[in-house]
C-alpha cells in the first residue's frame, strides 16, 4: 500500500527491514539510512538505493552527516540491482520515481511501499555558495530526522 504524504504516521508495529529509496542514492535516502542508523543501531536492518545511483558519493552529504556524529554508508551510492537483501518488510520511496520502482518491485511481495515526499537540495535555488548549499542539506537531514523520529520512535521517546 502506498501513501502521498511527507508527514509519516507513528505505526505501532516496527519493520525489522527497513530501505529508503530515491534517484541517485547520494543524497536523500543515504541520510535517512544514517539517520535510522544511529536512532535504532542494529534493531531493525536498514539499507538505501536509488533509481540510478550516482557514480560517486555526495561530499555535501558526509560533512551534514558527520556534523551530526554520523557516517555515510561506506558502500557508495547503489542500485536496486547493487542490494544484497532484497526482501524488506518497508521501503520508503523519497521520490515519485523511486515509489514507482519500489511499487512495481514489490506488487508479488509483502512489502509496505511508503512515499515521502522530501524536495531534493539540489533543486532549491542555492546558487553556487557553499554556505547555503550546506544550510540546505542540514535543513533536509533536519526534516529526514523528524519524519524518521515520527515512523520510527524510539522506546524512550515513546514513553517520555
Amino acid at each position: 500500500m502506498a501513501t502521498g504524504t511527507a508527514k509519516p504516521e507513528r505505526k505501532e508495529t516496527m519493520p525489522a527491514s527497513v530501505l529508503f529509496a530515491c534517484n541517485l542514492n547520494s543524497i536523500r535516502s543515504t541520510m535517512a539510512e544514517a539517520i535510522l542508523k544511529k536512532l535504532h543501531g542494529n534493531s531493525i536492518f536498514v539499507d538505501s538505493a536509488g533509481v540510478r545511483p550516482a557514480e560517486e558519493a555526495d561530499p555535501f552529504t558526509a560533512e551534514v552527516l558527520r556534523e551530526d556524529g554520523m557516517a555515510p554508508p561506506a558502500s557508495g551510492p547503489k542500485g536496486f540491482d547493487d542490494l544484497e537483501e532484497t526482501s524488506f518488510d518497508l521501503i520508503v520511496a523519497l521520490t515519485p520515481e523511486a515509489r514507482d520502482m519500489a511499487e512495481k518491485l514489490t506488487r508479488a511481495s509483502a512489502t509496505e511501499v511508503e512515499f515521502w515526499a522530501i524536495a531534493d537540495p539540489l533543486a532549491s535555488p542555492t546558487g553556487g555558495n557553499r554556505e547555503r548549499r550546506l544550510a540546505a542539506y542540514r535543513e533536509l537531514r533536519n526534516q529526514l530526522r523528524r519524519a524518521i523520529e515520527t515512523r520510527f520512535p524510539c522506546k524512550e521517546s515513546a514513553a517520555g
